[in-house]
């Protein structure tokens, strides 16, 4: 099997693949953690594509690709940071799921596949990024700054808001990598409970014990902010 043009980009250099990016959105303090805008993908079935792509098409497999790109650059911008990092495994993780989608067998869903994946990618480098890169990866960028400046015109309302994101991105990004992943996959991204277990490769009551952690530290980290009123 040979990737079609989109993907043989990815297989060939490694980099210029026009990789759709979407900035993670700020977590502010209202309904649901989960604030990523993302397209709904997974409101559309992949099986025909996934049936064409085990049989060698590659306009099949490129599709998918476009379909799935946003959502699992998100998921690995959460668990590593944005960044060149986040694109390397992105690209890697297609590229390992056009080499083993004949072994796709449709026990789960492809995206759960994909995005399992992707997070054991991520985890690998994750690995082997230092504490520094780590403890930046969820910087607030220049689109997501204005996005927060756009909340309101009073100036002190938005360094307030600021504030409590830098706080958010800090508190999820000291999290232990599993309770991390736990919170990426299910308030960020948005995925079910089954499907975050399932892409994490563990039953929904230990899922459950993992994000729940995860939310308590993230919620003790903003308390003071939070008790402030912001």
């Amino acid at each position: 099997m040979n990737p079609g043009p989109l993907f043989s980009a990815v297989a060939s250099t490694g980099s210029g693949w026009a990789l759709p990016r979407r900035p993670l959105r700020s977590w502010l303090p209202v309904g649901s953690l989960a604030a990523v805008n993302l397209p709904q993908v997974r409101e559309q079935t992949d099986e025909p594509l996934v049936l064409r792509s085990q049989e060698g098409d590659r306009d099949a497999f490129d599709e998918l690709v476009r379909r799935h790109a946003d959502r699992l650059y998100s998921l690995v911008a959460g668990m590593i940071g944005p960044g060149h990092e986040a694109e390397e495994v992105v690209q890697e993780t297609f590229l390992r799921a056009w080499k083993s989608i004949g072994r796709f067998r449709g026990k789960s869903r492809f995206y759960t596949w994909l995005y399992r994946i992707g997070a054991n990618e991520a985890n690998r480098r994750g690995a082997q990024l230092t504490s520094h890169r780590s403890k930046t990866a969820f910087s607030v960028d220049e689109e997501t700054g204005h996005e927060l400046a756009a909340v309101g015109t009073d100036p002190a309302r938005s360094a307030q808001l600021s504030e409590l994101r830098r706080e958010l991105s800090g508190a999820v990004a000291g999290l232990p990598a599993d309770q991390r992943q736990a919170i990426v996959l299910r308030d960020m991204n948005g995925l079910s409970t089954a499907e975050s277990a399932e892409v994490m490769g563990v039953g929904e009551a230990a899922f459950k014990s993992k994000l729940h952690r995860a939310r308590l530290r993230v919620r003790s980290a903003v308390a003071d902010l939070v008790d402030e009123g912001i």
